[in-house]
């Protein structure tokens, strides 16, 4: 059975990963922040489907609880599924927050900074011991690396380092055969940024080939794949989950 670790999975992409490896067979380790309650639930679902999880508490944006987390995770992996080693990471866990650039502060632009590129960096330096050779990491970047939407620019600058990231993570960890690659949803139906408005969703999909928003699970099925043995040659690549977005 592989063992996988989704930072975030308590709610909205995370979660939907989660049950999406899951229903493929994998066991899941999911984190939380600050709502053990809907991880719980992901967990009971997962167990409903006769699937196998558990649910640790994680601050990303706090990397000094990282050597500390790895434990937790080694003594769950032993416990649970009496494994030693990952075979896969997914950095998801983030938030978003819009605002033109002359109003962040440095505390907030600090704060997503801690979050979206700091911790996804030593959280994986942390847990590589922890990962089987031939193990894989998906890093949730963002559409808006590529197109520039007023408000996140300060969010967009550290998804785009989390994809520049991405590729060196694939080089250096070649050797191990350590696949590393890079999601990058578009509009998705989450509670991200406070979530979306008719006025904006109606926005959104008019801007989209496909015309609608996303779904969680539409880019949890692409994470899980990547996951997966389907996909062992996709390697150092970002690939956008966007329906078309502005094409």
């Amino acid at each position: 059975m592989k063992t996988v670790l989704i930072t975030g999975g308590s709610r909205g992409i995370g979660a939907s990963a989660a049950l999406q490896c899951a229903q493929r067979g994998m066991g899941v380790v999911l984190t939380y922040n600050a709502r053990p309650d809907a991880a719980q639930a992901v967990v009971e679902r997962i167990q409903a489907a006769g699937g196998t999880a558990v649910a640790l508490q994680l601050d990303v944006g706090n990397s000094s609880s990282f050597a500390g987390f790895a434990g937790q995770v080694r003594e769950s992996l032993q416990t649970t599924w009496n494994r030693s080693t990952l075979d896969g990471l997914v950095n998801n866990a983030g938030y978003g927050m819009f605002m033109p650039i002359e109003t962040v502060t440095e505390e907030q632009f600090d704060g997503l900074f801690n979050v979206h590129l700091k911790g996804p960096f030593f959280l994986t330096q942390a847990l590589l011991p922890l990962l089987a050779d031939g193990a894989s990491i998906v890093n949730l970047t963002s559409a808006t690396t590529r197109v520039a939407t007023p408000g996140v620019a300060h969010y967009a600058a550290f998804k785009g380092g989390l994809e520049v990231l991405t590729r060196y993570m694939a080089k250096e960890f070649g050797p191990r055969r350590i696949r590393a690659n890079a999601v990058s949803p578009g509009a998705i139906r989450t509670e991200l940024g406070g979530g979306l408005n008719d006025e904006f969703e109606a926005l959104l999909a008019s801007q989209t080939a496909l015309g609608r928003v996303g779904e969680p699970d539409d880019v949890g099925r692409v994470i899980a794949g990547l996951l997966s043995d389907d996909l062992v040659w996709v390697n150092a690549q970002s690939i956008e989950v966007a329906g078309g977005y502005l094409i």
